[in-house]
């Protein structure tokens, strides 16, 4: 993790101006001052030295975006505006986001809080924020031509409202949504409870992420933005496995996850090694009576689900997505399944004009890793990532949940791979075996001249006797 890489960013006319919504005359005097990040990496919690305390979330591959205290309102500054994300290293895609990233920074505010957030437009075209599942004035809800006036290019508009329940939420644009969502922007926001909450627990570790989606072309770098099912980049927050960080807790935490979906499709998102419950949705925190153990929950398109769990289980644990083609990247979708189909003769006429012809998936595509294979520049190659055993054969929307006893209090660090104690790791039998069963019934009582095994089960078929003429 990377502590915020922040840096002055002036526009030009110092006097921005603030337009179109309801606004105090004391806020209208200087803006807060933006705050850019431009690391990858996972950000320390942001611990709250001004307004009311809370435990904080950490943003898998994001960050928390600074605030100041202005007479008792909590300011934020945001700046929609084209970026470059790094999806995974090697592989960077033009986006739209918020303050240098994609998706854009965590709000974390609390419950009761007074927020104001001026909202700078630098893309090309209007804009504005939705505050997705927020209880606020009608006319500050972000849909452009419904509540407001959409944000001109250059301008900056600002929202003011109380955060009136605690609970996980999401922001993006009402405005042009089709490109401006499929080019990556959205964020995070959290309001934390005030006090003691019947229905919140305290936990040891709280973690929040977006489901995201892109149809980039392998060697390209600007979204497709009209693509409606055939995505091929799966990530979260706008990160591939291997480039996702993994989630590093301590043995015996209480972790919390936040995972909100603003792809086009539903995510059911796993974890492997422990029961978890959904505390959590858009609509806020689950009563006790009405949570079940879980190992999978599913992430409609929209919503947000809150998850919780004991990592009382030491390891490496998986954690995705349990859509097959999800954990993989740059993925071709007219690509013929090529099992079972011997190429060789035609491998060897194909190679006399192409040389660097391989041959594809004749025995499934686990080979694939180990070619080599050379693919377009700035693309993500489909399933990679090592671990200590070999190679994962994971991509997209993967990571792993690290549980050390030894992982101390508030430290994110990665422990590096698990130390497995002796005889607890699969291996493989070395030991006498005996002939299956059905080999053996498939043997009849005589064996023929030519030594092959007779089966003693006759498959027979039958024709339909009607339809005649079909």
């Amino acid at each position: 993790m990377e502590p915020i890489n922040s840096r002055r960013r002036f526009f030009a006319g110092a006097a921005t101006t603030v337009a179109g919504l309801a606004v105090a005359r004391s806020a209208m005097a200087t803006l807060p001052e933006p705050v850019i990040q431009t690391s990858v990496n996972t950000a320390p919690p942001l611990v709250p030295t001004t307004g009311r305390p809370y435990n904080p979330v950490v943003t898998l591959n994001g960050w928390t975006l600074p605030w100041r205290m202005n007479n008792g309102v909590k300011e934020f500054h945001l700046v929609a505006e084209p970026v470059e994300r790094e999806v995974s290293p090697g592989f960077k895609v033009n986006m739209w986001g918020y303050n240098g990233q994609s998706p854009g920074p965590t709000i974390e505010v609390v419950e009761g809080d007074r927020v104001r957030v001026f909202v700078t437009n630098k893309l090309p075209e209007h804009t504005t924020v939705h505050w997705h599942g927020q209880r606020l004035p009608n006319g500050m809800d972000g849909v452009g031509g419904l509540n407001q006036k959409a944000i001109p290019v250059g301008k900056t508009y600002v929202y003011e409202f109380v955060a009136r329940r605690p609970g996980t939420f999401m922001y993006h644009p009402h405005a042009d949504e089709m490109v401006q969502m499929a080019m990556g922007m959205m964020g995070f926001w959290v309001t934390h409870p005030k006090e003691k909450h019947p229905h919140i627990s305290d936990v040891d570790r709280d973690f929040c992420f977006l489901l995201n989606a892109f149809d980039v072309e392998p060697g390209t770098k600007t979204p497709k933005i009209n693509t409606m099912t055939d995505f091929n980049i799966w990530s979260w927050n706008s990160r591939v496995f291997p480039g996702i960080d993994t989630l590093n807790v301590r043995q015996n935490d209480r972790v919390r996850i936040r995972v909100g979906n603003l792809t086009m499709t539903n995510h059911p998102i796993h974890l492997h090694g422990h029961e978890f419950m959904v505390t959590g949705t858009d609509g806020g925190p689950t009563p006790p009576s009405s949570r079940w153990y879980e190992v999978t929950t599913d992430v409609a398109v929209g919503q947000m689900r809150q998850v919780e769990f004991i990592a009382d289980e030491e390891g490496d644990w998986a954690f995705h997505c349990h859509k097959s083609h999800h954990t993989m990247n740059a993925m071709g979708h007219t690509v013929p399944t090529m099992v079972g189909v011997d190429q060789r003769g035609l491998v060897k006429k194909i190679q006399k004009v192409a040389p660097d012809y391989m041959l594809m998936g004749e025995r499934g595509m686990a080979d694939m890793g180990e070619m080599e294979m050379p693919i377009p520049d700035n693309t993500a190659p489909m399933m990679t990532g090592q671990a200590q055993y070999g190679p994962v054969e994971m991509g997209g929307m993967f990571s792993v949940l690290k549980v050390r006893k030894d992982q101390k209090p508030g430290d994110y660090s990665d422990p590096g791979p698990y130390k497995y104690p002796a005889g607890t790791v699969a291996q493989e039998y070395t030991g006498p075996l005996s002939e299956p069963a059905r080999f053996r019934s498939e043997i009849s009582a005589g064996t023929p001249a030519n030594g092959k095994a007779t089966p003693s089960t006759v498959l027979n078929a039958r024709k339909p006797t009607g339809h005649a003429g079909h």
